[in-house]
């Protein structure tokens, strides 16, 4: 068994107990959680997180938000950078090993319809699935019933509409894909 060096456990100790009081609502939380800064999470369903989790909320706030009937699942080795907003009302699914860039929005529901008459009412939610080994540039946004096939890229600031097959590049609004990987 290795000794951690004295560096190491000065940088990270804040960062665990950080995770230890932030993370405090989730149902299962694996190890080596770190937070960095102060996120928001509120969470009225069940929030799931994998091993070695990190999320850097310095710059601007992490926003996850599950409601009652919702489920967040984070798997193992997952980077959430500074200022994303992820809502799961039913289901969001990220998978091991992804990293979600600065401001990046994921929602599995609109939130409100598109007609006028109908602004108060809330549509339906679809899951979003990221599979193993995404990467998502800074400021993308990915919608309601996309799944973002393993080892893709989304490039910066596209919008994900429609589902992404496996080691697939795809950027744009809305996003297509740009070439296999």
């Amino acid at each position: 068994m290795s000794v951690p060096s004295l560096s190491s456990i000065v940088h990270n100790g804040p960062a665990v107990a950080r995770a230890q009081w932030y993370l405090r609502s989730a149902t299962r939380v694996g190890a080596k959680a770190r937070v960095w800064g102060n996120p928001s999470i509120r969470n009225s369903g069940k929030l799931l997180i994998g091993n070695s989790f990190r999320v850097v909320s310095t710059m601007a706030k992490v926003e996850l938000a599950i409601g009652e009937a919702g489920c967040l699942e984070i798997g193992d080795n997952v980077y959430i950078n500074y200022g994303c907003s992820i809502a799961a009302t039913m289901a969001v699914k990220i998978g091991n090993s992804c990293y979600i860039g600065a401001h990046v929005i994921m929602m599995d529901n609109d939130f409100h319809s598109l007609p006028p008459e109908q602004r108060d009412v809330v549509p339906p939610s679809a899951p979003i699935v990221l599979e193993d080994n995404v990467w998502l540039g800074v400021r993308a946004i990915v919608l309601r019933g996309v799944t973002i096939g393993a080892g893709s890229v989304i490039g910066a600031g596209s919008v994900v509409l429609h589902d992404v097959p496996p080691r697939s590049i795809a950027a744009g609004i809305p996003a297509k894909v740009i070439r296999s990987i």
